[in-house]
């Protein structure tokens, strides 16, 4: 059973930047790969960005390639994205999530994923 932490959200200025962290403990964390979702307001949850076991595979949704960076430090069993340029429509609760996946591989699909952090607010005012 992995538990999932995030952390780093918060409010801020259109055109800025944030850093979320998602901390994990319970499990082997280099045999998950790693996502984040998010949930706009009266939306359903959306994939943003995925992350394979080593690293070294990313994947981007359209609307924030570019803009955003998935990445993960296996040594801190923790996973970050890296958000810049934010605009208001990126306001949304933010979800890390774990995937028992093999090697190599990494998925868009909610279903795909195991287990769910608690989330964590992003606001980003025009």
């Amino acid at each position: 059973q992995v538990q999932l932490v995030e952390s780093g959200g918060g409010l801020v200025q259109a055109g800025g930047s944030l850093r979320l962290s998602c901390a994990a403990s319970g499990g082997t964390f280099s045999s998950y790969a790693m996502g984040w979702f998010r949930q706009r307001p009266g939306k359903e949850r959306e994939f943003v960005a995925g992350i394979s076991r080593s690293g070294g595979r990313t994947i981007y949704a359209d609307f924030v390639k570019g803009r955003f960076a998935i990445s993960r430090d296996n040594a801190k069993n923790t996973v970050y994205l890296q958000m810049n340029s934010l605009k208001p429509e990126d306001t949304a609760v933010y979800y890390c999530a774990a995937d028992l996946a093999i090697a190599g591989i990494v998925s868009s699909s909610i279903r795909a994923y195991d287990y769910w952090g608690q989330g964590t607010q992003v606001t980003a005012s025009s």
